[in-house]
């Protein structure tokens, strides 16, 4: 598959997405989203993916946000549509992938960039990193998820300082408010990654899509989500995944799992 604006690769069963626009600090413009969305449906359906890592080319940004120069004379309906068709194409939808995403944040996130890490399942950040939602500097505010998402992630207080102060969040803050789960240098960066990843893909894909399931349902309004963990659990056990890995905890071997 060929793509204009990222780049793609899988390597031992870790799909790594490159958003490579540096001359734009790989801000995200409406065909970045489109190929996003085509890269990471089209890693969610192949077998062979177990974990998605995404990150952006060069030394300077993540994603440094949102293309502003695309909806600068949007009306109000036009605002509306572009919200909610980013969410579909591209921030709910890697939320509610199956297949765990890692965001490797390299230096700046901000707007359009941190919605799209804090949608991701897991965030590592480099020692360099800044992270921020601007947009009430512009007179809009978050519109991919950034309101809901952050608030989750640091409470309501810091999000709404964040939100309202328009200012950016140092790596080592990030860490310590529970934005991001681990800081390192840049040059670590990919490899604690692939380290996490590396962990992920020895354990069972069955298990862990019913994880994300149940630990979403929690922010979903109207779901219960100790229900959803309960139907979740019950589910692993009619799994090949379930016998294999019950099996080799009493042969005390290690699982090798089929993934169904």
């Amino acid at each position: 598959m060929h793509f204009e604006n990222i780049l793609t690769a899988t390597e031992n069963n870790i799909h790594t997405i490159i958003i490579n626009r540096p001359d734009k600090l790989n801000a995200l413009n409406k065909k970045t989203i489109d190929e996003l969305h085509q890269a990471f449906d089209a890693a969610e359906k192949d077998a062979a993916v177990k974990v998605v890592i995404i990150t952006g080319s060069g030394q300077k940004a993540f994603v440094a946000g949102a293309d502003i120069s695309e909806f600068a004379s949007f009306s109000v309906e036009q605002g509306k549509a572009l919200s909610a068709e980013g969410h579909k194409k591209l921030f709910d939808f890697v939320q509610n992938l199956t297949t765990p995403v890692i965001a490797a944040v390299n230096g700046f996130a901000l707007g359009g960039g941190l919605e799209l890490a804090m949608s991701c399942h897991i965030r590592v950040a480099s020692d360099n990193a800044k992270m921020g939602l601007p947009e009430v500097s512009l007179g809009v505010i978050p519109g991919y998820g950034g309101t809901q998402r952050l608030a989750q992630l640091v409470g309501k207080g810091k999000a709404l300082e964040m939100i309202m102060t328009a200012d950016m969040v140092a790596a080592n803050d990030a860490l310590s408010w529970g934005l991001v789960n681990h800081v390192v240098s840049q040059d670590e960066l990919l490899a604690k990654c692939n380290e996490i990843a590396g962990k992920i893909i020895t354990k069972s894909s069955v298990a862990i899509a019913s994880a994300i399931r149940s630990v979403n349902a929690n922010y979903v309004d109207g779901v219960n989500g100790f229900d959803t963990e309960i139907n979740e659990f019950g589910k692993c056990f009619g799994t090949a995944d379930f016998k294999e890995g019950t099996t080799a905890f009493l042969e005390k071997r290690k699982a090798n799992f089929p993934g169904n």
